[in-house]
């Protein structure tokens, strides 16, 4: 079904090591609003839609895992280099301590990824209002982390990110007004 090239979606460069900004980044990595919830999410909704939008959802929820990659290449990068002291410092003890520097699926405060951020109310229109939210809640995330960010080269790759979310949501919302056209389109038996 896919198809997987050795190379990332958008180039991922770093200026510097900097385990502070990685802390904020994990938040897009494991984070109930994160590229893995937004992922599985899409996926698996693609399942209960009409075949109308099911490509949509395969699109971007394949999307999705490249910048789940992103951001893990992200968070490599700020934190490769990074001393135990530094992790400490940046609030990243108790990752530390249970992970070395390896990622891990949690948010910014530390709270595990969990299968109860993937939402699937099975009603079509339903789902694809979530995605809207999700999408545009993302796209806020990435501009805040922006705005903490003083490294222009990580800046990049994060608005990048943040332009695919905004068009996500146009899609989805492309998406709700199809299915709300079948749906009040007159049917005569």
């Amino acid at each position: 079904m896919w198809v997987y090239e050795k190379k990332l979606q958008y180039p991922v460069r770093v200026s510097n090591c900097n385990p502070k900004l990685a802390k904020f980044l994990i938040e897009q990595y494991g984070g109930a609003d994160g590229e893995l919830a937004a992922a599985l999410r899409y996926l698996n909704q693609r399942y209960s839609i009409p075949d109308k939008v099911i490509g949509l959802l395969t699109d971007i929820g394949t999307e999705e895992f490249a910048h789940l990659e992103m951001i893990a290449t992200m968070v490599y990068k700020l934190t490769k280099d990074a001393t135990p002291d530094q992790m400490k410092e940046a609030g990243l003890g108790a990752h530390y301590a249970n992970h070395d520097n390896a990622l891990y699926y949690e948010s910014a405060g530390g709270v595990p990824w969990t299968a109860s951020y993937i939402a699937a109310k099975g009603d079509p229109i339903a789902d694809l209002y979530e995605d809207i939210a999700a999408e545009e809640k993302a796209r806020a995330t990435y501009q805040w982390i922006i705005n903490m960010s003083d490294d222009p080269d990580l800046n990049d790759g994060l608005r990048f990110l943040r332009e695919r979310e905004i068009i996500h949501s146009q899609r989805f919302r492309e998406a709700v007004e199809i299915l709300k056209e079948e749906r009040d389109r007159k049917k005569i038996f």
